[in-house]
Parts: C-alpha cells; structure tokens; sequence
C-alpha cells in the first residue's frame, strides 16, 4: 500500500473550501490538463454518503482509463473520502480534511493506493506512477492556491 499526503494553508474560509471540494464539477479546475479529465456522469446532487461520480482520463495521452468513486465517508464541512468502485488501482482511498486555522482553512489530503499487476505494479510505480501522483497533487495546490487567491481579490471591500 502506497501512501501520499498533502497539507495545504488555504486562505479562505472553511465552509468556503470544503463547498468547492464537494463540488465535482471543480475537479477539471484541479486536475493537470495532460490527464485529458471527462467526467461521464455524476448522481444528482448534493453530495451524500454513496455519491457516485464517473469519469475518464488518458493515461499518457493514449491509453483510456474509466473510473468511478463513491463518496463513502461524508461529514460536512470538516472531510469526506472517495473510494474507487472501478479504476486503473487495485486499491484508492482519498481523504479530503478541512480544519478551521488561524488564517484561513488546513486542507489534507491523504491517499492510499495500491496497483494491480504484482511485481509488475510495484515496478511502474517506482518508475513511473509515484512520480505522476505527485505531480498531479503539486499541480492540484498550486490551482488551488490561484482559485482562492483570485477569489479573495474579487470580494467586495
């Protein structure tokens, strides 16, 4: 089991962020460009315990990889986690925490995956998949950090 975890100040209120992230039309704001993001179908919302969101990305710009996460752990406005049904992993659990700062919101995230394949997996993961998780989470901070900031500046005096 693999493991990433992130901690983002964020300068905005809590119940601000935690709206943006339960937001899954907010994800291709986040999401690095070269995943080629399309998401195919989400439930009705709000987002509730057992909310589904399909999508698909192209894993090096070729190869089509559909997913789908539930929300399986909802309690707003302080986290939820989403858990792949169907997806390129073995295993994805991704825990989104929202703690009030001083100066705004404490975001983490936590991601535990494994990859399928045996040997093979942990092989591509060392060469190649480690490197893109990471990747995609530097990219998803810095935009982050660009919406809120950007936001902030836009709000009446």
């Amino acid at each position: 089991m693999h493991i990433l975890e992130r901690t983002t100040l964020i300068k905005a209120p809590r119940t601000d962020v935690f709206a943006f992230f339960e937001d899954p039309n907010n994800l291709k704001r986040i999401t690095p460009g070269w995943m080629n993001l399309t998401i195919d179908c989400i439930d009705d919302l709000p987002v509730r315990s057992d909310f589904r969101i399909e999508y698909h990305i192209k894993w090096l710009s070729v190869v089509r990889m559909n997913w789908v996460t539930l929300i399986k752990d909802y309690e707003p406005p302080r986290f939820f986690a989403d858990e792949q049904v169907k997806g390129p992993y073995k295993y994805w659990r991704h825990v989104h925490a929202f703690e009030e700062v001083e100066g705004g919101t404490q975001m983490r995230d936590r991601v535990q995956y494994e990859l399928p394949f045996g040997p093979l997996g942990t092989i591509t993961h060392k060469l190649l998949v480690q490197r893109q998780i990471k990747s995609i989470f530097d990219h998803r901070n810095r935009q982050i950090r660009k919406i809120f900031a950007i936001q902030a500046r836009s709000l009446p005096a």
